[in-house]
């Protein structure tokens, strides 16, 4: 794999190998990836991997003609027969009036904001193996626990480059460190199953191994004996660690191909309120040693903080340059890019800022409701948003939880449930979406 310098040094070299081919602009991606995990089951070592991959991906413009192609042979021959085959490609393919490179007056230039996703140190397969054995054997300890699927740490290395032909030339290299366990608890018919996990780009960021392995032990004792819901419209509250899943469906929907392209579930409705005033909803690409930082987007475009909801209103669409010029609009700065393709679009490290009362406080006043710790399925119409999701939990009866709960539906359209939103104040910081504990009243569940 190589370094951050050579890698972006390979790509410049590349654009210029296309243009002297005869494209007319083109763009090159590298990524470089690198791995190690260790895998250990009731105590004995089941798995050791290490992988290490690269990819170069080439994108070239003929007019509004364009093709993309790569390779993981890095060599000068094979890269002169790539771009080749590139332009060749590019004067077949069909003309598309929205197709080209970002616009070069508002190309990233100069360094970037230092975000710290590198760690130098790394971790030893016995590093690791230790590692992974203290979380399963806190999760093991845990009474009630009676089988494993296993503790595991890893660590991994990555480094992204980008060159376009009108002007941008970056690269980053970026760090992993990551601790799950896995537990069954109970017996026979009646075993549950739960898991706890960590990652961080320093090691130093992450909780001890054992008490990440304790969390999962308690989780899946907590979840035996569960009990069946009545249907019926009840008050939801999802955990932080589902919670974010429902800014995913909002971050899906405001992508500016979903809009143009007239498959989400948002047209209309930018300029009304979607959530409570109280919401804001943050996108920092500069959050240090953030699981999503960037200082420049897929496209070479700077990236900078913005808050995608504020007072509980869309402050617009998330969009890479073909999208914006479908729209009429300008890019955003949230074009991403695989090893290959056209860039996608997508958004940094977002988080919805906690509210002002503590998850206890949230649930105070429900009656009767459901807090769900897991869902099932994929059961959403991006286009309507319409929901509807196998979940599990605990009900909970007079602002208490008080038992689990399995095997049921809850269901609604998301623009109702945005509407409907309140949060706690509890948000950690350590996904790529970060939310407090949410509450989401009216929902429909589907049980007995």
């Amino acid at each position: 794999m190589l370094d951050s310098k050579t890698a972006q040094e390979r790509a410049s070299a590349l654009v210029e190998r296309a243009l002297r081919a005869g494209a007319d602009a083109a763009d090159v991606v590298y990524v470089g990836e690198c791995s190690e995990g260790v895998q250990v089951r009731l105590g004995q070592l089941e798995d050791v991997e290490r992988s290490e991959d690269e990819h170069i991906g080439l994108r070239v413009f003929i007019g509004q003609s364009s093709a993309s192609i790569g390779s993981s042979d890095l060599g000068d021959e094979a890269l002169a027969e790539l771009a080749a085959r590139a332009v060749s490609m590019a004067r077949l393919a069909p003309e598309d009036q929205y197709a080209g490179l970002a616009p070069a007056d508002m190309l990233s230039t100069g360094p970037g904001p230092d975000l710290d996703l590198a760690d130098p140190a790394e971790p030893t397969p016995q590093d690791l193996r230790a590692l992974a054995e203290e979380a399963e054997d806190a999760a093991r300890a845990i009474a009630g626990v009676t089988n494993s699927e296993g503790g595991s740490a890893s660590m991994g290395r990555s480094v992204f480059a980008l060159a376009t032909s009108h002007g941008f030339a970056g690269a980053s290299e970026a760090t992993s460190h990551g601790i799950s366990a896995s537990v069954i608890a109970g017996e026979g018919g009646h075993m549950q199953r739960d898991y706890s996990w960590r990652s961080a780009r320093h090691r130093s960021d992450l909780p001890d191994a054992a008490s990440i392995g304790k969390l999962a032990g308690e989780r899946a004792v907590a979840r035996l004996n569960p009990g069946a819901l009545t249907s019926g419209q009840l008050p939801v509250v999802f955990d932080p660690r589902v919670g974010g899943t429902l800014i995913g469906h909002l971050l899906g929907a405001m992508s500016g191909t979903a809009i143009a392209r007239r498959a989400s579930f948002l047209l209309g409705h930018d300029d009304e309120p979607l959530f409570d005033s109280a919401i804001t909803i943050v996108d920092d690409p500069h959050r240090k040693r953030g699981q999503r930082s960037r200082s420049f987007d897929g496209e070479g475009l700077p990236t900078a903080p913005r808050n995608l909801v504020e007072g509980g209103r869309l402050t617009g669409w998330l969009m890479e340059s073909a999208a914006a010029r479908q729209l009429g609009s300008s890019p955003t700065g949230h074009a991403v890019r695989g090893a290959s393709g056209a860039p996608g679009v997508g958004a940094s490290n977002v988080h919805l800022v906690p509210g002002s009362v503590t998850p206890a406080q949230l649930m105070a006043d429900i009656a009767d409701g459901v807090y769900v710790t897991e869902l099932i399925g994929q059961g959403v119409n991006s286009v309507t948003g319409d929901y509807s999701r196998g979940a599990s939990g605990f009900r909970i009866v007079n602002g208490e939880l008080a038992g689990p709960v399995a095997e049921f539906t809850i269901a609604g359209n998301l623009l109702t449930m945005f509407k409907a939103l309140t949060a706690a104040n509890d948000i950690e910081w350590y996904r790529a979406v970060n939310v407090p504990t949410l509450r989401v009243d009216g929902m429909m569940i589907a049980g007995d």
